[in-house]
């Protein structure tokens, strides 16, 4: 008997140990911190830059999140229209505090801007920013493919569409947007703003100041033997540095923790062990991106507020993107991987340098070809450089998104945000929305938009 209970004592005692290990490993209370910084973020940017009801936006962007409905009963927020405050807080304890800068965008405690960087986004605010009326397309065919785009399906999940802009030859022909929108709204891109700094890297390598197929002057990587110091930019913005930042959103993953919990993104990106080689493996994370913008930082000079007045004076301005915001970490470096808002005609204006290669009237934006290099297929994935990708697919058709036009590219982020650039067809449609229906976020309903309105103008 005796040998008995010692035996279960001994697996009693191993399960725990094994559980304490599990639960180290992975971080409950790191996970729901994430979660409550997360919730208190996405309304802060909603409520406050957009302009929407916070009902609503935790009903359309919150609470159908994958996971959600596990921490809903014990989910509480807080929004303090005179502090300019969102808190989020989950059983009482685990509390996240979201502020919002008028010019500036929001920020958890960890990436409080400085009063130089939100002086610099006021200065170009401040030079921005006309409102304007939508404009009204009566063309049938046009008018019954943005119904039919904002259309809520009878089953599956809700499509939430804010807004829809096509232009044609560019000119901008047709938009619609949702109760609450207009064409003056911000809207946070999400991982569209990840097209932003492979934009403004393409104006640096324009400019002589970078090399994407150099290493990437990363200083945690240039000690002696360090096999981080051969991966380039190229591979960085392309999704194949072989670096272990696993992104899933789940929570638990290094890319939740980064965005959400860190103050220095890009070191923490940058501090990642080598998992594979360079070059070798795609696989999508924006602590590739978080690198970039530190990369873009260093290179520009001047901190958060040299890289907004450098932004706005080489790419936004000259486009006229008059509802840009971005946002910063502790460190000041862009969070180019999810946090820059822009209005819906603006994020068209911005797919417009690229089906024009770069050109502005006659000014060269970006290099020769940008146009073409972002969108190259990146190995067997359908990625290029900081876009989606549809050309350059393989034969069989593997990697074909189905009915989409065979030359288009697209910037896109979670939710649904997207830039097409389909150049035989001389068409920017751009379409945002809170579409939760992870990994494709409506794309059925995007390509049956982009045939609809090309069958239109054609």
């Amino acid at each position: 008997m005796k040998k008995f209970l010692g035996t279960m004592l001994g697996i009693v005692f191993a399960l725990a140990m094994v559980l304490a290990t599990l639960v180290a490993w992975k971080r409950p209370d790191r996970a729901l911190q994430v979660a409550t910084a997360n919730v208190a973020q996405t309304l802060c940017a909603d409520v406050f830059v957009s302009g929407l009801a916070a009902d609503r936006v935790f009903a359309e962007n919150i609470a159908p999140m994958q996971g959600m409905h596990i921490l809903l009963p014990h989910l509480r927020y807080a929004v303090d229209t005179a502090q300019r405050t969102v808190t989020a807080q989950w059983r009482g304890r685990f509390t996240s505090v979201a502020t919002y800068y008028p010019g500036y965008g929001c920020a958890l405690p960890t990436m409080t801007p400085d009063a130089a960087t939100l002086q610099a986004a006021r200065e170009v605010a401040s030079l921005a920013a006309t409102s304007a009326a939508p404009v009204v397309n009566t063309d049938p065919a046009i008018v019954d493919a943005l119904a039919h785009a904002f259309a809520e399906p009878a089953n599956g999940p809700r499509r939430n569409v804010h807004a829809i802009v096509v232009l044609h030859d560019g000119k901008l022909i047709a938009e619609r947007y949702a109760t609450g929108f207009d064409p003056n709204t911000p809207q946070l891109g999400y991982s569209m703003s990840k097209s932003v700094v492979n934009t403004l890297l393409g104006i640096l390598v324009r400019q002589g100041k970078l090399d994407m197929q150099a290493p990437a002057p990363v200083q945690a990587w240039k000690a002696a033997g360090d096999p981080r110091g051969h991966i380039t930019l190229d591979q960085l913005s392309r999704m194949t540095s072989g670096l272990d930042l696993t992104e899933d959103d789940s929570g638990f993953d290094p890319v939740s923790t980064m965005l959400l919990l860190k103050k220095d993104m890009a070191a923490y990106a940058a501090n990642a062990a080598l998992r594979i080689p360079p070059g070798t493996q795609w696989e999508y994370t924006s602590g590739n991106t978080l690198i970039l913008g530190g990369v873009l930082r260093d290179t520009i000079g001047g901190g958060a507020p040299g890289l907004i007045r450098f932004a706005h004076r080489e790419l936004f301005d000259p486009l006229g993107m008059q509802h840009v915001l971005m946002e910063f970490d502790g460190a000041q470096t862009l969070v180019g991987s999810t946090r820059i808002y822009a209005s819906a005609r603006d994020w068209a204006r911005f797919g417009q340098l690229y089906l024009d290669d770069g050109m502005l009237d006659g000014r060269r934006i970006l290099p020769a070809g940008w146009s073409a290099y972002v969108s190259k297929q990146t190995l067997d994935s359908i990625y290029g450089s900081g876009f989606w990708t549809n050309t350059g697919t393989e034969a069989d058709g593997s990697h074909i998104i189905a009915g989409m036009p065979g030359d288009a590219y697209f910037a896109s982020g979670m939710n649904g945000q997207r830039i097409v650039i389909v150049p035989s067809r001389r068409l920017v449609i751009v379409r945002l929305g809170s579409t939760l229906d992870p990994p494709n976020f409506d794309m059925r309903g995007l390509v049956r938009l982009i045939n609809d309105v090309s069958a239109a103008v054609h």
